[in-house]
């Protein structure tokens, strides 16, 4: 009798079940700290290792059912754009490019826009899914930052931008360069009104993305760990000739050096927001704001 084939094994098997039902995916590593994670139990903790607290990406669709009070949320439609404005070619078409790309994320293109309430305010969001093209900043999401802000403008709403990218799309050129002024007119109307503009900072932010709209927000909120820059690390370093630090370019850095100005887990995020919408467009805290710079106006006088 083999007693490891015969008596072992079926017990084994009667543990953890037959191996042929297990899915294929159902677990992930950690890029941070190579823990494995358990699918249900990652998507239970909103995509964070429970191992290192590490922030993995997460879906445009569950970042604003996070957000939103109770998950509940309008999704606002981009403006359409032409889709190949340069006849653009390197190894394929763009336009099969951004074919590939919407099938992938069954979203036209890297931002996605939605309304709803944060602590009973109203707030627009404009968020980018990296998982489209490196969330590259196109014309399509110039149109997308312009929308959401006219959007916040007519519901009187706080704007909160997500940016998770790469930078501007190489593939459209001076035209992608061009979103970076559009997107500071865009957040200057909204300013302009008297509301305020929030931008939460996700890993990666980069290039001319965070040359523009990404850090010239009212406040800055970041995700444990996002890198955060323009250059990339390996040529700032080449160009200055010294090495970095370590933790150059995170989150955390940056909210030593004053860049940043809260650094919040992502559970902690919908409660952060509904605080600071809380005070800056609460009516009486605004009034309460007023009487209060009324009063220094005296005094000082």
């Amino acid at each position: 009798m083999n007693w490891l084939s015969n008596i072992i094994r079926p017990r084994i098997r009667s543990l953890v079940g037959d191996q042929r039902d297990v899915p294929e995916n159902l677990w992930s590593k950690c890029p941070e700290c190579d823990g494995m994670l358990f699918h249900k139990e990652l998507e239970d903790n909103l995509n964070v290792c429970h191992h290192c607290g590490h922030h993995l990406p997460i879906k445009v669709s569950k970042r604003f059912e996070i957000l939103f009070d109770d998950g509940k949320y309008q999704s606002v439609k981009a403006p359409a754009v032409p889709h190949d404005p340069l006849k653009f070619k390197d190894l394929k078409k763009y336009t099969d490019r951004l074919k590939t790309a919407q099938n992938k994320t069954k979203s036209d293109d890297a931002i996605q826009i939605a309304k709803g309430t944060i602590g009973g305010q109203k707030a627009i969001i404009a968020a980018f899914n990296f998982a489209f093209m490196g969330g590259s900043m196109g014309t399509a999401v110039g149109e997308g930052i312009v929308r959401a802000a006219e959007e916040a403008i007519k519901d009187k709403a706080a704007l909160i931008a997500i940016p998770a990218s790469g930078g501007a799309r190489m593939q459209e050129g001076v035209l992608s360069l061009m979103q970076m002024p559009r997107s500071i007119v865009a957040v200057d109307m909204v300013k302009e009104e008297g509301l305020p503009y929030i931008v939460l900072l996700t890993n990666p932010t980069t290039g001319g993305v965070s040359a523009s709209f990404a850090m010239v927000g009212d406040i800055h909120i970041s995700e444990p760990g996002a890198m955060i820059g323009f250059a990339g690390r390996r040529v700032i370093e080449e160009t200055v000739r010294e090495t970095l630090p370590k933790e150059f370019q995170t989150a955390e850095y940056l909210l030593e050096h004053g860049i940043v100005d809260i650094v919040a887990k992502r559970g902690e995020l919908h409660d952060t927001l509904a605080r600071l919408l809380s005070l800056l467009m609460d009516p009486q805290n605004k009034a309460a704001k007023k009487k209060l710079n009324g009063s220094g106006k005296k005094s000082a006088a």
